[in-house]
């Protein structure tokens, strides 16, 4: 796989992430500021990512599965913002508790297919690559828990207030990110 093409995914998601935050931001105006600034944030990151040298030193799969990967995680992901703005314009037309729960849970459906991407992709890779992909989820795993931790101790002493709903929401995509950055330092050891 060369250089370019390698970077290619990373750039598709962070494009697609930066019309996402642009959208909601345009669509739904009552969203908090908050949910499309991270999401744009996250796009950036990514970007870097892809700019970066070691990009590619991540990189490591058989380019069928690479493929199979990009595509499963473009399709998971795309599914998961075009249901996301739908169940944001629905629940605002939506009064009955049952309804508004089945309305809300609409994007979780693409993220079980994004984490079915992710574990058929280390299931295909070789052992070196399997145990870069363990270190870099330990270590987002821990650093996003302890970043969550030292966030709660910091609202029970009422030092900052993060509403409840946008931490929940924040956790998978921050160990997402964490992991991504996590698995580049990683693979820097192996080479």
């Amino acid at each position: 796989m060369t250089r370019s093409s390698a970077r290619l995914p990373l750039l598709a998601v962070a494009v697609l992430l930066t019309a996402a935050a642009i959208a909601l931001r345009l669509l739904l105006p009552a969203t908090p500021l908050w949910a499309p600034a991270l999401i744009l944030l996250s796009a950036v990151a990514i970007a870097a990512v892809a700019a970066s040298r070691h990009a590619t030193a991540c990189q490591s799969a058989p380019p069928a599965l690479q493929r199979r990967y990009t595509r499963e995680m473009l399709i998971g992901m795309g599914s998961y913002m075009a249901l996301l703005f739908v169940s944001l314009l629905l629940l605002g037309h939506t009064e009955a508790p049952v309804l508004r729960a089945l309305v809300a849970l609409l994007p979780v459906a693409p993220i079980a297919l994004v984490l079915r991407a992710m574990v058929r992709f280390v299931r295909g890779v070789d052992e070196l690559q399997q145990r870069i992909e363990f270190e870099a989820v330990c270590i987002a795993a821990a650093l996003v828990s302890f970043a969550y931790m030292t966030g709660g101790f910091l609202q029970a002493a009422r030092v900052i207030d993060v509403p409840a709903s946008a931490a929940m929401l924040w956790v998978f995509p921050l160990v997402c990110g964490t992991y991504g950055v996590a698995k580049a330092f990683v693979a820097r050891r192996y080479r």
